[in-house]
């Protein structure tokens, strides 16, 4: 393992040691505490898990290549063609379920969930909630239905939707209906530097956002706006810069109020909450 963790720190992976744990348990079926008791490899699990580590020290994406990524609690399955959903935001998650509190079937409206990270985690949290994910990218959608339909029968089904959320004729069914809208949008400013997993392997459509970052969120403002019942709840992630900016956007758009930006585990600026104006 200590050979494995030097390939992988030589080739820039962040957390070496962790990530070639995790993959040797997926050759071995096992968790990390479980390699503890591992007393050999066979040639053939060795043979597999050096290819492992050669895609990771490529900087091919950890998740990809287990096919699994933890997200509170629920494992989805990623793999190209979808973002790999980040610990970050779980807080939104919380931040929404928070919202729900007390409520009796509330609709939530998760916009453009890839994985289904989101969406999914707030029906299995907030059972009986009426949550519809909506996402864009063809490749991606594919994502959200198989998890999805993975979870049926487990916790409140998810509607998935394939749809813009830019899109003025989104949802229409559920105008001023909608407790709580969601979103980790595209908001990567265009030509910003990211990492090899992002770049290489992340779809585009879940990345960029325009020369600022935030041109799609622009365009979601008033969708959003028309979803949510009066006094209802917004939420959207943003990257580190915007925390100052998407709130500025947001209370510049008119059609909200009490909008507050809130940091992660970090204390970096993570995600931009609102109300939809009453009256």
């Amino acid at each position: 393992m200590t050979e494995a963790t030097r390939r992988l720190a030589d080739a820039g992976v962040e957390s070496p040691r962790v990530d070639a744990e995790l993959l040797l348990g997926h050759v071995v079926g096992r968790s990390r505490a479980g390699l503890f008791t591992l007393d050999e490899v066979d040639d053939d699990a060795a043979a597999r898990f050096g290819a492992l580590l050669d895609q990771r020290a490529d900087r091919v994406p950890l998740q990809h290549l287990t096919g699994r990524a933890a997200f509170r609690h629920l494992e989805l399955a990623v793999g190209p063609g979808v973002f790999v959903p980040r610990p970050e935001t779980e807080l939104l998650v919380e931040w929404a379920l928070e919202r729900l509190t007390g409520l009796d079937g509330p609709i939530v409206v998760d916009l453009g969930s890839g994985s289904g990270a989101i969406a999914l985690s707030i029906a299995h949290e907030h059972p009986g909630a009426r949550v519809t994910a909506v996402e864009r990218d063809p490749g991606a959608i594919e994502w959200t239905r198989h998890n999805a339909l993975a979870r049926a029968g487990k916790d409140t089904p998810v509607g998935v939707v394939a749809g813009d959320m830019t899109d003025p004729a989104l949802l229409g069914e559920f105008d001023g209906r909608v407790e709580v809208v969601v979103s980790n949008p595209p908001y990567v400013p265009d030509g910003a530097v990211v990492p090899r997993e992002v770049a290489d392997h992340d779809p585009p459509l879940a990345l960029w956002g325009g020369p600022d970052g935030l041109d799609v969120v622009r365009g979601m403002l008033s969708v959003a706006e028309r979803l949510l019942r009066p006094g209802g709840h917004l939420g959207i992630e943003h990257a580190d810069q915007q925390g100052t900016a998407l709130p500025a956007l947001v209370r510049a758009h008119g059609g909200f109020t009490d909008v507050e930006d809130h940091v992660d585990l970090a204390g970096r600026p993570r995600f931009t909450t609102a109300r939809r104006r009453e009256g």
